[in-house]
């Protein structure tokens, strides 16, 4: 027993100082390649079994002969195992330079794709991870080339938006100024319209720039969608008989909810007024409220005769106004744009979808905690 104890201690004790050895060399090396780590782990494990191994050869007094043929063995053995390493490590090298090549390609604005051939689990995983992250990354620069398109499309429409009536107020302003305004009444009534225009204009801009700034301030209170709904209709009952369109407010249910009045009567304005300017007169525009197995789902039907399919993914984008038979004079493109903003503000969703002869906007609200 004490023979076998004394044996364990040599064995041990060798084992111990190779492998304090291999990690203090681990160390100065850990910035070098993972070859080089690779073959000093291969070493610790090959000189800690012959440090062992020859000591407790010696310990036992073996004959000479016997010790050059254990010391042999075991030397042979660690040739070998070194060699191993060294060629598993610069394969693992192999394939982790592929992968960073391959890394790059999707970091300089390309897709990643996976170099082939067999890899470690931890390769393969890695591999997995980057393909992922690149197809999020892929989204998001077809997000952020989205935004800009839409930014440019909404500085050039507001430009053009702008100029009109800034234009008009200067020639109707030179004409009363210098006297020879026909109807000088009539003009003050054409630029108070047109002031009226501007203003509202800047002040979708700012809303939507509260918006895209994730600043709106919202004061959510429990109130009914009926009272919500029929204030909306109230309100744009005067555009609808200008226009000669019908106001239907059927299938309206009292669901309380938790919203901002003040910003969600915007919203339902918005999509009524959108509503009625595309949809020709004798034609009706018919909103409902009712529950719903998302929430709370208040919808707005038109007879605009559809929006290309095409065109479905856009209609809430900042600028978006469609072709010209779409486009109401006084649009700019950003009611619907707040309308979303809104409403996912007050984490709900808008949707769009065509209808038979028209299309139906949609919005859903999480339902009031009972």
């Amino acid at each position: 027993m004490n023979d076998t104890l004394l044996i364990a201690l040599y064995a041990f004790a060798g084992a111990a100082v190779s492998g304090l050895a291999g990690a203090g060399v681990l160390r100065l090396i850990r910035r070098r390649s993972l070859t080089a780590s690779l073959a000093v782990v291969a070493a610790v494990g090959v000189v800690a079994m012959l440090a062992g191994t020859l000591a407790v050869a010696w310990a036992m007094f073996l004959s000479p002969h016997d010790l050059t043929v254990v010391t042999t063995v075991v030397a042979m053995a660690a040739v070998v195992s070194l060699a191993t390493a060294l060629l598993l490590g610069r394969w693992v090298v192999a394939r982790s330079r592929a992968l960073a090549v391959a890394a790059r390609s999707f970091g300089d604005g390309g897709d990643f794709t996976a170099p082939d051939g067999p890899a470690t689990a931890e390769l393969e995983s890695l591999s997995r991870e980057l393909a992922a992250t690149s197809a999020r990354l892929a989204e998001s620069r077809q997000r952020e080339r989205a935004l800009e398109t839409s930014r440019r499309e909404l500085v050039a429409w507001i430009s053009h938006d702008l100029r009109t009536p800034l234009a008009g107020l200067r020639a109707m302003s030179e004409a009363l100024e210098d006297g020879v305004a026909a109807d000088p009444d009539r003009y003050l009534r054409q630029m108070r319209t047109e002031v009226e225009r501007l203003n509202d204009m800047v002040g979708d801009l700012f809303e939507l720039s509260r918006i895209h700034a994730g600043t709106l301030p919202l004061a959510p209170t429990r109130m009914s969608l009926y009272d919500l709904v029929g204030d909306a209709l109230a309100g744009a009952d005067p555009l609808a008989r200008e226009h000669g369109v019908r106001l239907v407010g059927g299938r309206i249910e009292p669901v309380p909810v938790e919203v901002d009045g003040k910003e969600m009567s915007r919203v339902l304005g918005n999509l009524l007024v959108n509503a009625i300017r595309r949809t020709p007169a004798d034609g009706t525009v018919a909103i409902a409220a009712e529950r719903s197995a998302d929430g709370v789902v208040v919808s707005v039907t038109d007879g605009c005769g559809g929006i290309p399919e095409e065109d479905l993914p856009r209609v809430f984008d900042t600028g978006w106004r469609g072709t010209h038979a779409r486009t109401p004079p006084a649009g700019a493109g950003l009611g619907l744009a707040i309308v979303r903003g809104i409403v996912e503000a007050h984490q709900g969703r808008a949707t769009v979808r065509n209808i038979p002869g028209g299309c139906r906007f949609e919005v859903v609200l999480p339902t009031a905690a009972s």
